[in-house]
């Protein structure tokens, strides 16, 4: 994808050392040592100490010298390679946020090898070979790195500056701007049910057409889908085609929705987007481009407000203000043949929908596991093993190995934690409570739970 920057380079950098010039008055305080935990230690080996305090003066100095280059010039001069060799001796690790930050912006081969040699020596770790920006992220989050101060404020200027549209998003809020990440595409701002119109984004579709489940003969029986029932009414969205739209608003059984698929977490969602408190307006939830630990982004295209979207909270803007959380709904993923079978009045999305595409993404580009950074992962499971997760009634985050709860489930064991109860339903699972009501379910890959639910329970058969 092509980059139209918005500002002329020197611009850019002048904006961009300005936001950061904030970062870097006083001098270096005691040094601590991050908190890890034993698989991260394990996996990355033990972190640096961080200085607790404002940058140094010479920092400054070193760092306007190299970012300024960075921004504006395709090869670097002699002072600017002295300038980055003594950010690389600087034994400040948080530096290396911001240089990630251009990192991900950068197009430079020859650049980028530079700023990961220099990434590379405020942590501690050999200078890496390939994926410079991906290593160097992974090691940030895996060791908890903090940010230096005011890294918001030079993110903010970084991100926007080169992507129109990020203006209303880069704002303060319930959320750990460290993790934010460029996806690679643009911010979907269509307004409400104009996802007709051409857009270089993830089109989101609102207000789907949809068929019956006869006239469907576009669909194989072993094709994955998933599966929404709300108030009797039963809906099925294939994965091609919201491997192509991402994000749903749609109505099913008299109730509105927000359904997000993250290729990337494996995970479909259905958020209810009605019967909230007085004076919020339905949020109509799109794509930002952005990701957060390789989890897609989503906000209101009404508020600009951000959500959490595996946890469906917004933490950003009037309705992070407004505290607003909301219902999920379960989500069955299963097969079209089975679903059909089960669900003979189901309606299910239409053909054009997937706009001529048919990507598989979970066995071709996401085939080898995450292709962003993820930091460390829980190694209890593979980070691509399914899992169904669920919250109890007292707030246990609890995942079940899909395939293992399967096989029980099918020989009549009985799966309970706390109030949960385990069925099979449609060619999937569903959650219920005890008196049989709907607990808001859905699967995912074990990374992308354990890593938004880091307290979670894993049922191994014996809970």
């Amino acid at each position: 994808m092509t980059i139209q920057l918005r500002t002329p380079l020197n611009s850019l950098a002048a904006l961009v050392l300005t936001g950061i010039s904030v970062l870097m008055a006083g001098q270096l305080h005691a040094q601590v040592a991050p908190k890890v935990t034993d698989y991260a230690i394990a996996q990355f080996g033990q972190p640096p100490a961080v200085p607790d305090g404002p940058l140094t003066d010479a920092l400054q100095s070193a760092v306007q010298v190299a970012l300024l280059d960075a921004a504006t010039q395709s090869r670097w001069g002699s002072d600017q390679i002295a300038a980055l060799a003594e950010i690389a001796q600087s034994q400040d690790p948080r530096i290396a946020w911001i240089i990630a930050d251009l990192m991900r912006f950068t197009p430079n081969r020859e650049m980028m090898d530079e700023l990961g040699a220099a990434a590379a020596s405020v942590l501690g770790i050999e200078p890496p070979r390939q994926n410079q920006w991906g290593v160097v992220t992974d090691h940030l989050i895996a060791w908890d790195i903090p940010a230096p101060p005011d890294y918001l404020q030079a993110k903010r200027m970084i991100f926007t500056s080169l992507v129109e549209g990020w203006d209303q998003i880069f704002v303060e809020g319930d959320i750990d701007w460290r993790h934010v990440s460029w996806g690679g595409v643009r911010i979907d701002a269509r307004p409400y049910d104009t996802t007709n119109d051409p857009c270089n984004c993830i089109p989101a579709a609102d207000n789907p057409t949809v068929s019956s489940a006869n006239d469907a003969t576009w669909l194989q029986d072993d094709d994955i889908v998933f599966g929404i029932a709300v108030n009797g009414a039963y809906r099925a969205y294939p994965r091609q085609i919201m491997e192509v739209r991402e994000m749903v608003n749609d109505t099913l059984g008299g109730r509105d929705l927000g359904i997000p698929y993250c290729t990337l977490c494996g995970a479909a969602q259905a958020y209810f987007t009605d019967g909230l408190p007085a004076g919020i307006e339905r949020p109509i939830l799109r794509t930002s481009g952005l990701l957060i630990r390789s989890n897609k982004v989503m906000f209101d295209i009404n508020t600009y407000s951000v959500f959490d979207t595996f946890l469906g909270k917004a933490v950003t803007g009037p309705l992070a203000a407004q505290d607003l959380q909301l219902e999920q709904a379960t989500v069955i993923t299963t097969d079209w043949g089975t679903w059909k079978e089960t669900y003979p009045d189901t309606t299910v999305l239409t053909e054009n929908l997937a706009l001529g595409r048919d990507f598989d993404f979970r066995n071709g580009r996401d085939a080898g596991g995450p292709i962003f950074p993820v930091g460390d992962v829980d190694p209890r499971l593979p980070v691509h093993e399914d899992v169904i997760g669920v919250v109890t009634a007292t707030g246990q985050p609890v995942a079940f190995q899909r395939s293992s709860a399967v096989l029980a489930l099918e020989r009549g064991q009985e799966i309970s934690v706390e109030n949960v109860r385990l069925r099979l339903d449609g060619g999937g699972i569903r959650a219920v409570d005890v008196d049989g009501s709907d607990l808001g379910s859905h699967q995912a890959f074990w990374f992308a739970w354990s890593q938004f639910h880091p307290e979670t329970m894993l049922w191994d058969g014996a809970n």
